[in-house]
């Protein structure tokens, strides 16, 4: 090599080295730079979960404490008492919980797992912690103290054998007794959870003959250390602990499923599989038993499913009570002397228990010879119902908590903070109901500020949510479909059932009455809501729908029967070439039909062609209201009940929005011909590849010089979108704003849109009475003729035609624009008009700060360069300060496809901090997430369940609770029933006996499994 060769090779390694070196210490600098967490921020928290457990599995009332437990197949356990009282444990093992049963009074808890393992949990202080500046002391929470596993006996079915089949809770909570499928019972000490082999029960009695699993185990009501064993072939065993043997035989013929003693110990029932539950007597000097006193199947004659789980209560005031469910129907009759109703549930039921008021337990009042069930609590696959069972009827009682948000379908939300108390007391005037379940005490502070959780669902309904605290309590249901003709109207019906005698036979048995709100089918799926905005000054409500429909609502106190005003808005304007394939429009009520009180609408808006509404915005101030679709958007003047604008967004070949979202029928053609243009270009791409002259290869080395010039090492590279590609006319947010548009010394109203290519559309708006420094009111003088006037004022387009997903104005200062009537009525500190504003548009791609009114770019960060995601969710947030009261910033947080949150500072787009929150996989959650303006939020983590969160080191909401003190009666002035005024309990010495009668509770399915076989049973006489 010569000298010249080898100083070039020399010095192509040195630059080579430094290229090297540059890029390592830009990347090292570039991962080590960490900016610093504002203090005003926490780590990302998960504080509470709203709503109603997923897939519940299991349940247990502690009648001292008034705590009931809900166990889930995810291995969770949620004990609730009064509203706020919550608290969480969750097994190590994602395995199903099948049994819970408290320890009463001790704040302890046995859960039984699929898995054969018997877990012990307590109720114990947490170490302190400081939360929002507040130091709180010793929060109590759920922990798990211990576990047990069976062991199992030598042989091939030692693990069939020693499962788990029953648990039974001695009431001295020092033994556990456990029945098992090989018929095994074992006792087990409690705390220690040590096995107590002196007690296990000897093999003699049963003749070496198998009598199946331990199906029940019912310790005796009034001598301790006798129970109960019931095997599922029929043989009852009264057992003596103390003594060890056995004191009674009972030799049922049936199979057995269920035990339960009577209150005075004399008597017991059992149920069988057949249907049918037998009354058996406890009697003394009589060893061997074959006759029950009594046998009953309660829907025969005809053949019964089994009556799983039966409950025998005493009542003062006469008569019986038999509950079942059965094949294609889950069901519960009440009966008490004449009246007999069948509550139909919508939902499997798991479990259920009766609120009883027990002496001596609750409270030191002397003992009494009655049950006297006040209330019944059945805990369904979908939703918690509780039956009150003193007054006539027995009607349903709302809940204030596991409410099922599911009960339609959610398809999206609206959170609304610092709530009016007027709209407030509005909402919330008919009061709430007692809650029979009371438990615990609530130590979180009452909320500075109400706040509301809107969800829209799939039947056309918006629920109106108390978000104030850990209790998501339902406040009110708006229902839309009465504003429609729609297929579930009742004068659609051809026949009133009442007219046949013999419907009429057949709904007279048994007599069933519809109970709970799970109704997961719609009547019609163009009713779904799809979009919500609320303005909380001048109570204005809209809701926007999967058929295009829009609806603007009042706030009313009265009922009203009026017709809806309806306008059409043609998005398509008329252009050629394009053919709606999807669903037909929604028919509107052409007569006045009857809205209750509440919100109640004005006028219908419908959009054609009828497509999904995909973006919605309200300025109630300026009476304006706008909405998108896939095929453009509009602009309506809901005062003057005229439309403003409509523009068509849509690009030549964006056929797949002329589909629809509910058309059956995919265009086969179009996605086969895109297939073979992937294809085609690919091959043209190959070969061009393949070309290897010496121009080619000095324009690929040029190339990539450019693209390591241009591009950080720290980037990835974007490739623009296609501007042909399907969908791309879809507006995806919508903004009114009033800010400098024209030039930049007048300032005025303005509509800003953003579709799914990347384009962004402002407008300028004539609003008559703005401008003029007032505005307009209705019915207003010589402005009523006078119409609203839009005019496009700038067109962006950004460059890689990334979807836009959201648009804000900020002002002179870099603050967001304050909400409508905020400004005007002084309830928010008025917008900088004196220096430039700008605006913030945020894409999927990257973040980027446009001034006003030139629109040149200012700042920007790109996202999806530097962290490889996508925007989902944008919302600009205040986070207040823990140290200075009246310090807060204003923060832009934005959720990824990758479910994780970025802050960043505004108006300079500095990164502040970034967590994981969501789980990339779950694609629900991330789309179902919605912002306060506080820094918390909440996201879907089941279909029944919310998830809340915070950012916020002021704001926080979570469980702060302990379990309630119980309380001497006896010894307190006054009457007991101030004292009570807020339970369920009707506490009253004085009151009188009358004659004792019984209460029966039976889960079951009891009836006959074909719907259509007519029963015609005569009363017995």
């Amino acid at each position: 090599m010569d000298a010249d060769s080898q100083a070039g090779s020399l010095r192509l390694l040195s630059l080579s080295a430094f290229s090297l070196s540059s890029f390592w210490c830009r990347l090292l600098i570039s991962r080590l730079f960490v900016f610093p967490t504002p203090s005003f921020c926490l780590p990302f928290s998960q504080t509470v979960e709203h709503g109603f457990p997923h897939q519940p599995s299991a349940l247990a009332f502690d009648p001292k404490l008034q705590l009931m437990a809900i166990g889930t197949k995810s291995g969770a356990i949620k004990v609730y008492g009064a509203p706020g009282v919550e608290f969480t444990g969750l097994h190590k093992d994602t395995t199903a919980v099948t049994q819970i049963h408290f320890l009463p009074g001790q704040g302890r808890l046995l859960s039984l797992l699929d898995d054969n393992t018997i877990h012990l949990w307590e109720l114990v202080a947490g170490t302190p912690r400081d939360v929002g500046g507040v130091k709180r002391e010793g929060v109590i929470c759920l922990q798990e103290v211990g576990s047990y596993s069976l062991p199992g006996r030598p042989g091939i079915e030692s693990c069939s054998a020693t499962r788990v089949t029953v648990l039974l809770l001695l009431r001295s909570c020092d033994l556990l007794c456990i029945g098992t499928e090989g018929g095994g019972v074992y006792f087990l000490e409690l705390p220690r959870l040590s096995l107590k082999d002196s007690q296990t029960l000897p093999d003699d009695y049963r003749c070496g003959k198998s009598l199946g699993p331990v199906e029940s185990l019912q310790e005796h009501p009034q001598q301790s250390g006798k129970i109960l064993i019931g095997y599922s072939r029929g043989l009852v065993v009264l057992w003596d602990l103390s003594a060890r043997h056995a004191e009674q035989l009972f030799l049922g013929k049936q199979q057995l499923e269920s035990l339960v003693w009577e209150r005075s110990g004399n008597l017991f029932v059992s149920s069988h599989n057949d249907g049918g539950y037998s009354v058996w007597a406890v009697t003394n000097g009589n060893t061997y038993n074959h006759q029950p006193v009594s046998s009953t199947i309660p829907y025969g004659p005809f053949p019964c499913k089994a009556i799983n789980k039966i409950l025998w209560r005493t009542t003062q005031t006469g008569g019986g009570m038999p509950r079942a469910s059965y094949g294609d129907r889950h069901c519960l009759t009440i009966q008490q002397d004449k009246d007999h109703v069948t509550l139909d549930f919508t939902s499997r039921v798991i479990d259920f228990f009766t609120l009883c008021f027990i002496p001596n337990v609750v409270c030191s009042l002397p003992f009494t010879e009655y049950d006297d069930p006040s209330a019944l609590v059945v805990l369904l696959e979908e939703e918690l119902v509780v039956i009150d069972l003193q007054t006539p009827g027995w009607p349903t009682l709302p809940t204030p908590y596991l409410a099922p948000l599911h009960s339609s379908a959610i398809t999206c939300s609206f959170h609304i903070s610092s709530v009016p108390p007027k709209l407030w007391e509005r909402l919330v005037n008919a009061g709430r109901a007692h809650w029979p379940i009371c438990g615990g005490k609530n130590l979180a502070p009452q909320p500075k500020q109400q706040e509301l959780l809107l969800t829209g669902h799939e039947d056309g309904t918006v629920r109106f949510w108390d978000a104030s605290g850990v209790a998501l309590t339902p406040l009110y249901k708006l229902s839309t479909a009465n504003v429609f003709h729609t297929d579930c109207d009742p004068s659609d019906d051809p026949q009133d059932p009442s007219d046949d005698p013999d419907m009429q036979q057949e709904e007279e048995w048994p007599p069933f009455r519809k109970v709970g709100c799970f109704d997961p089918y719609s009547d019609d799926p163009r009713l779904g809501i799809q979009k919500i905005s609320l303005c909380k000054y001048s109570n204005k409500l809209v809701v926007a729908g999967t058929a295009g429909q829009v609806i603007v609502l009042g706030l009313s106190d009265e009922r009203s029967d009026h017709l809806v005003d309806v306008s059409v808005v043609d998005l398509l304007q008329d252009r050629e070439g394009f053919t709606w394939k999807g669903h037909d429009r929604l028919e509107p009520r052409l007569k006045p039909a009857p809205f209750p009180p509440g919100f109640q609408p004005l006028v219908l808006v419908q959009c054609l062609p009828p497509a999904s509404v995909t973006a919605v915005a309200l300025h109630a101030e300026w009476n304006l209201i706008s909405f998108g679709t896939s095929h453009g958007f509009g602009l309506f003047d809901y005062h003057r009940r005229n439309a403003v604008l409509a523009r068509c967004t849509l690009h030549p070949n964006d056929s797949l929005a002329m589909e629809g979202p509910l058309s059956r029928v995919k265009s086969l053609k179009k996605s086969l011909r895109q297939s073979f243009r992937r294809i085609r270009k690919s091959r043209v791409s190959g070969k061009k590849r393949t070309i290897t002259t010496p121009t080619s290869k000095v324009q690929e080395a040029n190339a990539a010089l450019a693209e390591q010039e241009d591009v950080a090492p720290v980037q990835r590279r974007i490739e623009p979108r296609s501007a042909d590609d399907s969908l791309s006319g879809v507006v995806r947010c919508l903004c009114f704003a009033d800010t400098f548009l024209r030039d930049g010394t007048h300032h005025g109203p303005t509509l800003w849109a953003g579709t799914n290519s990347g384009s962004v559309y402002a407008y300028a708006l004539e609003v008559p009475g703005v401008g003029s420094g007032r505005v307009c009111e209705r019915g207003g003088a010589g402005e009523s003729s006078v119409c609203v006037e839009a005019v496009l004022g700038k067109e962006i387009q950004l460059m890689h035609r990334a979807p836009v997903v959201s648009i804000s104005v900020l002002d002179g200062r870099g603050k967001p624009l304050p909400d409508p009537y905020e400004a005007s009525q002084d309830l928010a500190i008025a917008p900088d008009m004196t220096n430039a504003h700008s605006v913030l548009i945020a894409s999927e791609e990257q973040l980027k700060v446009f001034s006003l009114p030139k629109v040149s770019a200012k700042t920007k960060f790109k996202l999806t360069a530097h962290e490889g995601c996508r925007v989902r969710k944008v919302a600009l947030v205040v986070f207040g300060s823990t140290a200075q009261e009246d310090y807060s910033e204003h923060t832009l947080v934005c959720l990824t496809n990758l479910g994780d949150m970025h802050l960043f500072n505004i108006p300079a787009l500095r990164p502040q901090v970034r967590y994981d929150c969501i789980r990339k996989e779950d694609i629900s959650g991330i789309a179902s997430c919605v912002f306060t303006k506080n820094g918390q939020g909440f996201y879907l983590i089941s279909p029944s369940e919310y998830e809340r969160f915070s950012l916020s080191a002021k704001v926080l909401t979570e469980p702060l609770c302990s379990p309630y003190l119980l309380i001497d009666v006896q010894h307190l002035p006054g009457n007991h029933n101030k004292l009570f005024k807020d339970s369920w309990w009707s506490l009253d010495p004085t009151l009188e006996t009358t004659t004792n009668h019984f209460l029966f509770i039976m889960l079951s399915l009891g009836f006959p499994p074909a719907r259509s076989t007519r029963l015609h049973v005569k009363p017995k006489k």
